[in-house]
């Protein structure tokens, strides 16, 4: 079992950086891929990035490719989202996922354990 629990969400202006952190308990944080997950107000939540257990091969999707980046510390048992020029539309709550699983990273599918997510809001 693993509990995740984001923070660093907050109110940006648009073009700002944010950097967000999911804590994972346990200690066996480096046997799961990590994935970052976002909602906004009346859409389907959708994949942000996803990184595997060594860290070694990340995962982004195209609206964030070039902007954010994923990464973990096993150390701490942490999963980091650096979030830089964002823009009004990356406004959402934001999800980390963990899998102790191979498989299609990019969709919700294999991920077991799911965050409580914390809020960001771009200002334009």
């Amino acid at each position: 079992q693993v509990q995740l629990v984001e923070s660093g969400g907050g109110l940006v202006h648009a073009g700002g950086s944010l950097r967000l952190s999911c804590a994972a308990s346990g200690r066996t944080f480096g046997w799961y891929a990590m994935g970052w997950f976002r909602q906004a107000p009346g859409k389907e939540r959708e994949f942000v990035a996803a990184l595997t257990r060594s860290g070694g091969t990340t995962y982004y999707a195209d609206s964030v490719k070039g902007r954010f980046t994923i990464s973990r510390d096993n150390f701490k048992n942490t999963v980091y989202l650096q979030m830089n020029r964002l823009k009004p539309e990356d406004t959402a709550l934001y999800y980390c996922a963990a899998t102790p699983k191979t498989g299609n990273y990019v969709t919700d599918r294999p991920y077991d354990y799911w965050g409580q997510g914390t809020q960001v809001t771009v200002s334009s």
